[in-house]
């Protein structure tokens, strides 16, 4: 994976899930992908969950957690 700047794609909104980092336009919030990903699923397999989800959303996600 390459390098993404997450900043074009987490928000941070009071309004949105008490603040808790989410994906811009989407009310997922970061650390379920973070878990996801730790728990072994690929890639594809979460956006099969969340498919309103691109591969950089999810990479951004990583980015983020780094």
């Amino acid at each position: 994976m390459s390098r993404i700047n997450w900043q074009n794609f987490i928000v941070i909104d009071p309004e949105i899930h008490h603040g808790e980092p989410c994906i811009k336009g989407t009310r997922v919030p970061v650390a379920i992908l973070v878990g996801s990903i730790a728990d072994g699923m690929t890639i594809e397999q979460v956006i099969q969950e969340y498919p309103q989800l691109k591969q950089e959303d999810i990479q951004a996600a990583m980015e983020y957690a780094s």
